[in-house]
Parts: structure tokens; sequence; C-alpha cells
């Protein structure tokens, strides 16, 4: 097989690239390595995604393993039921990709994404099995399982967000049927965009990834906060009352000081990934919260919370992993965390945040390639070295190849914004020189 796994899962162009064939031969290997004879399957709203998830669930039933239908349902709606009935799982989606492309992510029996060792060895039995055609067999039907809206709403108090005005943008993908529901029987008064889906209009100039409508959306309305999900509902970003964008280094302080406070975050540690904001860094350290990095990519922040029994750790991209309470990134169960705990406290979850996290200016680019992103990366040594010496303690620099996309991400973090962008310029033409490409996009 042609395709690869990479931080999460696989993702493709669908129907082009991702075929059913492809799919199906992907579910038949996966058949023997997911450590469950049962695997539950959903999809998000792309158009693509009830063939695929079809397909998917053939390749199962060819290798005998027992196959549930959710139907379109957000990626932790998945997860949950497969750790709470302890088989595995697997999601149908291209999560904040365009609806052109599309994916799957693994579970796990017990509902952990596969680790390194294991997605290796699952690569290269899908590497052997030869494309199938479909088999003409019966599918189970779609069921319904609420299970995991209720663990969400349960995991605040009732009526925990009474009174609150908030905006919702669903990226037109799988939150759009349940999280305006369970905000709503908190207390919520809530404001509803993006929650139309077309097959075609997910993640379209709207969620997660694209927050500006959202942004506009709240300080039209007077509310107190939006939340924005991506396609598949694994991540979160926040908009404060002025408008302000809150990523997840804000719902993770958010999240990790107040369980602090309450004596409920394991060995007062937080987990993040090397591109945590050097604010995040610090609001953590004045609370006497360590933070512990980990490679990009929620999975690595789950090994890191398994692996010591920590509580909590997330990605400034959003996806925020509350171990006690899940084991993926939960959208909605992030947001709402972060809601309760600034309601709690009297303050609006903007301007609590914004006082928690003070951003050092953060500049971030790609650059396309094609082959191997890592050589590129390996080439660029002299170049990133150079800038951090020149950064020394009062910033930070990462380039990395990309877990999903062929480019390569560089990362310049420093107290002077214009030595960060100037530095992050000088870095993107390094890696444009040694990949023979055109020189980096601005990065959201």
């Amino acid at each position: 097989m042609a395709l690869r796994f990479g931080t999460d899962g696989v993702r493709a162009r669908a129907d082009t690239v991702l075929t059913e064939s492809v799919v199906r031969a992907l579910g038949r290997a996966a058949a023997g390595q997911l450590g469950a004879d049962v695997v539950v399957i959903g999809h998000d709203t792309r158009a693509s995604g009830e063939a695929l998830s079809r397909a998917l669930a053939e390749g199962f039933l060819e290798g005998g393993v027992e196959v549930r239908q959710l139907g379109m349902a957000p990626t932790p709606a998945v997860a949950h039921a497969a750790a709470v009935d302890g088989i595995a799982g697997a999601v149908v989606s291209g999560s904040h990709n365009p609806w052109t492309d599309n994916g799957v992510k693994l579970f796990a029996a017990g509902g952990h994404k596969l680790d390194d060792a294991a997605q290796v060895e699952l690569q290269a039995s899908w590497d052997e099995t030869p494309g199938l055609d479909a088999s003409g067999r019966a599918m189970p039907e779609p069921v319904s399982d609420d299970r995991w809206a209720e663990a969400v709403a349960s995991s605040v108090d009732a009526g925990a967000l009474v009174g609150l005005a908030l905006v919702v943008d669903c990226a037109h993908g799988a939150m759009s049927t349940v999280a305006p529901v369970v905000l709503e029987r908190l207390g919520a008064e809530v404001t509803v965009l993006n929650a139309t889906p077309d097959g075609r209009n997910i993640n379209h100039l709207c969620g997660s990834m694209h927050p500006e409508g959202l942004q506009q959306a709240v300080v039209d309305a007077g509310a107190d906060a939006g939340l924005a999900f991506d396609g598949d509902g694994d991540r979160v970003v926040a908009v404060g009352a002025d408008g302000a964008l809150l990523d997840g280094d804000h719902l993770l302080a958010a999240s990790g000081i107040d369980l602090h406070e309450r004596g409920l975050l394991a060995d007062d540690t937080v987990v993040g990934t090397v591109m945590a904001n050097l604010g995040l860094r610090r609001a953590f350290g004045a609370c006497g919260i360590s933070f512990h990095e980990t490679a990009v990519g929620d999975r690595y922040v789950l090994e890191a919370l398994e692996a010591n029994g920590w509580t909590l750790g997330g990605e400034q991209s959003g996806h925020l992993i509350f171990r006690h309470l899940a084991t993926t990134g939960d959208g909605l169960l992030a947001g709402i965390q972060a809601l309760d705990a600034a309601r709690r406290r009297g303050r609006t979850l903007g301007a609590w945040t914004t006082e928690l996290v003070v951003k050092a200016p953060q500049v971030l680019r790609a650059v396309a390639v094609e082959g191997s992103g890592e050589m590129v990366v390996e080439a660029m040594a002299d170049d990133i070295a150079t800038a951090v010496d020149l950064l020394g303690d009062e910033g930070r620099v990462v380039v990395r190849p990309s877990g999903t996309e062929s480019v390569v991400r560089v990362m310049v973090e420093a107290l002077d914004a214009e030595l960060a962008r100037r530095l992050a310029d000088e870095l993107c033409v390094a890696a444009q020189r040694t990949a023979g490409r055109d020189a980096g996009s601005p990065q959201g």
C-alpha cells in the first residue's frame, strides 16, 4: 500500500487514493491487530464517509471481527464506546481537513490509539494485504449510543452552565447534532453556527481551523464565550467575550490549574507537546505545576499520561485528554471543563485564561516538500542550531515533518516578535532550499 500511517491514523484524498478497496484491506489487516473480536465504527459527515465506513466494516468482517456501526458519530463517542465495552474502535474521518479528504483512526481494545510499535506492525500487515472487492454481505444497522453524551454531561454538576450565553460552531461536522443538546442540558443559552452538514461543507471556512466567524458572532451576540470544534469533534478552540481566540494552551491552563487547586492533578503534572507556548509553561510554573513535554500528537500525550498515571494533557491545537474521564481528545468535554472551571470562579473564560497565559509571540510556518520531510529537517540541522543559539533562553525553535501532510512545520517563539518572524522566515528559506519547493505559508 502507498498510504502510510501518520500521527493520527491514515489520511488522504478520498475516492482516488483512499478508495473503498484500500480501506477494506485496512480493515482486514487491522482485524488481527487490535486485540478484540468486536469493533465499533463511526464516521463524520463527509460525502465519502458512509461508503468508506461500510468498506472498513467489510474488511473487519472478512477478518472475523464482529462489527457494531454507530453511523455518524464524533471520534470521542466511538472511543468511549470502545473503552466502556472493552472492544476496538475505528473512525472514518478526515478530521480538520476539507471534505475531499478522508481517513481512518483506529483504537485498540479499550479505546486507546495504537502506539508506534503496534502501528508499524499494522502497517506491515496492511502493506501485504491486497485490495479487496466488496463482499456483498449484509451490514449491521447503525445503533444509537447515548452513553458518551451522558458521560460528558455528567462530568460537571447539573446546571453548571445555567445562564451562560454561548455561541457554538459545529464545523458542519460530527458535533452538529450533539454538542448544542449537551450544552443546553447543562443550562447554557446556545446560539448554533454551522450545524447543517451536506457532505461537502465540513470544516469549510468554519470550525476550529477557521474561527473568525465565531469570533465575530460572539461579539455581535454579546455572548460570554464561544466554542469551535473540528469535523470529528476531538478538538476545540474557544473565544472570549471580547472575540479573542483561546487555543488549547488557554484551555489546558484553565483545566490544569483548576484540577491542581482541587487536589485532583496527579503528581501536580500536566503533559503537553513541543508546540506549547512559553506563556503556558510559565503559568504552570507559577502555580507549582510541572510540565512534561512530548512530541506532537495526542497519542504521544496519552502515552505519557498512561505511563505515569497522570491526569491531564493536551495540545495547542485543541486536543485535550482528561485521562480520568476519556481515552482520547474530546472537544466537547474539554470545552465544558474549562467553562465550568471559569464559572466556579465567577469569571468569564476569556478574561480568566488570558490572565493565566500571557503568550510569547509565536510564528508558525509550513513548507511543502516532496519525499521525506525527515531528511529535509536533518539537512537543516546547522540552520536550526544557529537560530537556537541566537534565542538562548528567551525563545524556542521547533522544526519537524508533519505527521499528516507533506510539509515541514516551522515554529519560532521569542519574546521579541520581530525576531521570531525573521528567524521563521530564514528557516523557511532554508527548508525551501533543501526541499526545492516554494517558501512556507503562514499557519494558524
